[in-house]
């Protein structure tokens, strides 16, 4: 017979811990169809309006005010209000970084592209797209890739950039800005190619220098870029 002690017992009667609380309260918060989907628009980085998610998620605008008024609440995204108008975003980049890991683990269903934009949406977006404010997508693991391979970057004790890597932003030109709190360089769980692409002050700089210089841009109507240089603009031999 197993006797557990008194302070097991009242571990296991006493409920959550305030960490457990948390931590439930977040999951909750992700436990909707209609929040989720909102999560993962703005990964995009941009700032939306109710109007434009209501239209996305297909639900009325009183409808997504309630679920937003959640969101915000619960830490998960934040407001900005230009005049008469409100807008939302995610937190920032750690709120960006655990909805692009949760989506990753999450079991994907096979999709049946049905036409050929359909089939021109997808394969664009897992070719190269952006995670928040760093470059995700075939092209985001390659260049995580390449890096690893000309010793730039360090993964024997987490992820670090090395003395080569510093030397070689430099030369590149890349920018870093780093702000109090946020990481140098992390390793963010990718969606599509379910391997690392690099999240951080470093993979947000490197992605803002591939936009600046003409290598990446934008398609419209989504994450999705359009891939006008591959790794290669980077000076680096891997690509897409």
């Amino acid at each position: 017979m197993i006797r557990r002690s008194p302070n097991c017992r009242q571990g296991m009667m006493g409920g959550m811990s305030a960490e457990g609380e948390e931590l439930a309260g977040w999951a909750r918060m992700l436990a909707d169809g209609t929040r989720a989907t909102v999560c993962l628009a703005l990964l995009d980085g941009r700032a939306w309006t109710a109007t434009e998610l209501a239209k996305l998620a297909k639900v009325s605008r009183p409808t997504i005010s309630e679920h937003l008024n959640l969101l915000v609440g619960g830490g998960l995204l934040t407001e900005v209000r230009q005049g008469r108008h409100r807008y939302v975003k995610l937190a920032g980049p750690d709120t960006a970084e655990l909805l692009e890991g949760l989506a990753a683990l999450a079991p994907r269903r096979a999709e049946v592209a049905n036409s050929l934009s359909a089939v021109s949406k997808r394969d664009a977006f897992a070719r190269a797209r952006t995670c928040y404010d760093h470059l995700a997508g075939k092209l985001g693991v390659a260049l995580a890739d390449a890096m690893t391979e000309r010793g730039l970057i360090d993964w024997s004790d987490g992820i670090a950039l090395t003395p080569e890597g510093q030397a070689w932003l430099e030369n590149l030109g890349v920018k870093v800005d780093a702000r109090r709190g946020r990481p140098a360089l992390r390793s963010c769980l990718d969606v599509t190619e379910r391997r690392p692409h690099l999240a951080g002050a470093v993979g947000a700089a490197l992605c803002s220098h591939a936009l600046q210089q003409g290598w990446v841009s934008h398609i419209p109507g989504g994450r999705a870029l359009k891939v006008n240089g591959a790794v290669q603009a980077f000076g680096l031999s891997s690509g897409v």
